[in-house]
């Protein structure tokens, strides 16, 4: 039996209080697609906020990144803790962002993954591939050596998005099946955690939402700008209508 779907918006550095607007409309829409889980993961100011306009809705919150300690001398960071204490129910972690403009290693996403579920939170972990690895043809190896140093072995309760990097942001997408034979390798190496959801993320938009969310092994997506408005979200979870 497949993994029930998930449709996470990750915001990104985007929004203010006046947000909430978008996320009632995200919130009003969710009564009308029971077969999958929809998740916004807004900036931290706003967890707290969102979480208590999603209360009791099929909307669930999330974070963008934690420390991977608890507490401590640690000036700008939040912990899982804390995440989960303003409401958060899962969090990102290991996003390309994250590794490229702060020098995040497989080894730090891995404890922040620990870290995540320490809080009770859903670790969401990303991989992916360059383009130079992707025409160098090592991308599936690339991917390969981040979830055996990425994602701890003896967690089942996590997400695993695969986020080509040079597809975020971009416009630019995999085919499909590029994006096939990336998830049956994933899922291959997940063995016997069957229940492991596998999100494909890299400009999905409604346009191409419906040719790259029903290929095999795909759990549902990871979304970057096109979560940031309600329509447009909601037009991509309408593939699982």
């Amino acid at each position: 039996m497949a993994p029930r779907a998930l449709l996470a918006g990750n915001w990104k550095m985007h929004g203010l209080q006046s947000a909430v607007g978008e996320l009632q409309k995200i919130i009003a829409g969710a009564d009308g697609l029971p077969k999958l889980d929809l998740m916004v993961c807004p900036p931290a100011t706003l967890i707290a906020a969102f979480a208590k306009a999603a209360r009791g809705s099929r909307v669930l919150i999330g974070g963008q990144d934690c420390h991977s300690l608890p507490a401590g001398a640690y000036t700008g960071d939040i912990s899982a803790e804390m995440l989960k204490d303003a409401g958060a129910a899962a969090v990102i972690v290991g996003h390309s962002e994250r590794r490229q403009y702060h020098g995040e290693t497989d080894e730090m996403v891995r404890t922040k993954a620990r870290a995540a579920h320490r809080a009770g939170l859903l670790p969401i972990i990303c991989v992916g591939e360059t383009r130079a690895e992707r025409q160098a043809g090592s991308a599936l190896m690339i991917v390969r050596a981040q979830l055996d140093r990425s994602v701890p072995d003896d967690l089942t309760e996590v997400v695993i998005a695969y986020e080509p990097v040079w597809a975020i942001g971009t416009g630019l997408t995999p085919t499909p099946s590029d994006v096939a034979e990336m998830h049956a390798t994933m899922r291959e190496w997940l063995g016997r955690r069957e229940a492991v959801r596998l999100l494909y993320g890299g400009s999905v938009n409604p346009a191409n939402a419906n040719e790259l969310l029903t290929v095999a092994n795909v759990d549902g997506a990871l979304v970057g700008g096109a979560s940031l408005k309600a329509e447009e979200f909601l037009a991509i979870a309408a593939v699982y209508r």
